[in-house]
């Protein structure tokens, strides 16, 4: 097919699924692949004459998504199988750049479920309301506002400059802890061991 034959819109049948596109699109993002060769003139065409498409042997449930990359660079959201019969529909119009782009999603992704999920507060205060036994724990710097830690033996932990408002530590074991700072305002301390505690500027 001639370039003068080329219209700028192009109509696609992929596997009977009808596309609507343009040179532009399947040429400029991945200049060496086989749609940028075919309508470059670089390869023959089929086309129906009668509806104008042009007709590619292939399924194209995936074919949206082999667009919406020319047209934006966009990686799609799928499954790990359907990001596989993806690499392989891109492999077969030789998208290298779309290739590159889904393994790497699929290599963090990888690596995202080997690291361990990241801790959040409410998951830190459980583990800690959990075990009685927190001595020589450092809590500086910690936001640790209504935490309960009734019983528990803190026995030269540190709580510099923590914010513990409203934090229960009634009966806690809290001899020889570093206080310096804290904003223990509205925090219960009754019969707690406080023995050697420092609550200087606390």
């Amino acid at each position: 097919m001639e370039d003068s034959n080329l219209p700028t819109l192009v109509r696609l049948s992929i596997g009977g699924k009808k596309f609507c596109t343009t040179i532009d699109t399947l040429t400029r993002r991945e200049p060496d692949s086989m749609l940028a060769a075919v309508f470059s003139s670089r390869h023959t065409v089929y086309q129906d004459s009668e509806k104008g498409y042009v007709f590619v042997d292939r399924d194209g449930k995936h074919f949206r998504h082999i667009l919406n990359w020319l047209r934006d660079g966009v990686v799609p959201t799928l499954t790990d199988s359907e990001y596989s019969e993806l690499i392989r529909e891109a492999e077969y119009y030789q998208l290298l750049g779309l290739i590159e782009g889904v393994s790497s999603v699929l290599n963090k992704r990888k690596e995202d479920e080997k690291s361990p999920a990241e801790l959040t507060r409410t998951d830190i205060i459980k583990c800690i309301q959990s075990e009685r036994d927190l001595s020589l724990v450092d809590f500086s710097f910690a936001c640790l506002k209504n935490v309960f830690f009734s019983r528990a033996n803190l026995q030269c932990a540190k709580f510099r400059d923590v914010d513990a408002v409203g934090s229960n530590f009634h009966n806690a074991t809290l001899r020889e802890c570093e206080f310096t700072g804290a904003n223990l305002r509205g925090a219960l301390l009754a019969g707690a061991n406080l023995q050697s505690a420092n609550l200087q500027e606390c």
